[in-house]
């Protein structure tokens, strides 16, 4: 029965893309299918191998070893600020995004990052049918994050059509950036975050693809890497206030999100006698469904998913953690992959501000499609989740 909710879930999905598509006629099936079965052989990969266990252990433990890396730096600024016991999120989840942050930069200051990103940004494009530029966004997106891989490509930004930087921003809205992961695996189990990585890589592709269907003249994909020439520690200063500005702003908006959920939850109790997300919670229940939830978890599955869309990833992923005994390990590995992406309405302000920043006119671009932008990157979400689905 799951197989058959799966295909029916996937169909949806297709479907709802399809809806939305700028030229129906120009979607081209064929690398579609290729990357929907490369999805499920990645998710089953990863999920259901030995293999699979020994990489995605290894994976966690780096993190694992980089946060206790990091622990060793807040213990210094802020040892004894948390009580003996307590686990305050933002110096244990957040802060170390700002060591994250610092190994990135290296990483891309010693140009081991941009020839990875280059390397595989080449492979996918022979996989997915799209340009060299759209290929090597997707994986760079993943690698330094949704705003500053703009600034990677901001030589081509101004003469982009359109058409074109809707699937940069995509694949930006619908990925993770990797200094975040870590806080993520303090919060889900890490195989499902790196599930979600691999998988939401090519769901981005796939979405676009019928969103946005086009080709690209192979004179007209010339990939140029913008690299800022700095000294080894102007770029170390500029990554770690980089990681803490990420890190305080996530700070913020989950302070501001908590807290305005609880309130509009408190006010929609007293007045109807139900939470706000409850009701959240029943109109996306379908769409939970359809990613292989069962009828006594749907409510609740829609509401996380919901909670997601309309505030960000990290205020779901802590509500999950408060109920997460409620669902069965199957729902609540479909959850925490739907969760692992930055589809969220703040997305739309921070994608089309980091354009903005360094192209005007294409900022404002960006802005006129942003909601089809959400759109688009909602729906990678449900295909990841509809993937690991049919393996779990």
């Amino acid at each position: 029965m799951k197989y058959v909710i799966a295909i029916i879930g996937l169909i949806v999905v297709l479907g709802l893309a399809l809806l939305a598509s700028n030229n129906r006629k120009e979607v081209r099936y064929r690398p579609i299918i290729l990357m929907i079965v490369i999805q499920i052989i990645l998710a089953a990969l990863l999920l259901n191998t030995e293999i699979g266990l020994i990489f995605i252990k290894w994976i966690a433990n780096i993190f694992v070893k980089l946060l206790d890396y990091a622990g060793a730096g807040i213990s210094f600024v802020f040892g004894g600020i948390a009580n003996k016991g307590e686990s305050p999120f933002f110096l244990n989840v957040l802060l170390p995004i700002v060591f994250i942050s610092v190994l990135i930069g290296i990483f891309q200051y010693l140009r081991i990052l941009p020839l990875i990103m280059k390397g595989i940004g080449l492979i996918l494009s022979k996989i997915n049918g799209m340009g060299k530029l759209e290929s090597y966004n997707a994986v760079a997106s993943l690698m330094v994050g949704q705003s500053e891989v703009f600034i990677t490509v901001k030589k081509q930004l101004n003469h982009l059509p359109a058409h074109r930087l809707y699937t940069l921003c995509a694949s930006a809205m619908s990925t993770v950036s990797m200094s975040i992961v870590g806080a993520y695996m303090t919060m889900i189990q890490p195989k499902y975050v790196v599930t979600a990585l691999v998988i939401n890589l090519f769901g981005g592709f796939i979405i676009s693809s019928i969103i946005n269907p086009y080709t690209v003249d192979s004179n007209d994909d010339i990939l140029e890497i913008q690299e800022e020439k700095q000294s080894f520690f102007e770029m170390l200063g500029e990554y770690i206030l980089d990681g803490f500005k990420v890190a305080v702003i996530v700070g913020a908006m989950l302070i501001g999100f908590v807290a305005l959920m609880a309130a509009i939850n408190n006010v929609f109790d007293l007045i109807f006698g139900i939470s706000f997300q409850q009701i959240l919670g029943y109109i996306f229940s379908p769409f939970a469904f359809l990613m292989g939830i069962p009828g006594p978890e749907m409510v609740q599955a829609g509401g996380i998913m919901a909670t997601k869309l309309v505030t960000n990833e990290f205020v779901a992923m802590m509500d999950l953690t408060k109920i997460q005994s409620i669902f069965s390990p199957r729902s609540l590995g479909i959850i925490s992959v739907f969760l692992v992406s930055f589809a969220n309405f703040s997305s739309i302000g921070i994608i089309s501000g980091a354009v903005k920043g360094l192209s005007e006119k294409q900022g404002n671009t960006v802005a006129r499609f942003g909601l089809k932008l959400l759109y688009g990157a909602t729906l990678v979400s449900v295909l990841s989740a509809i993937i690991v689905s049919f393996v779990l």
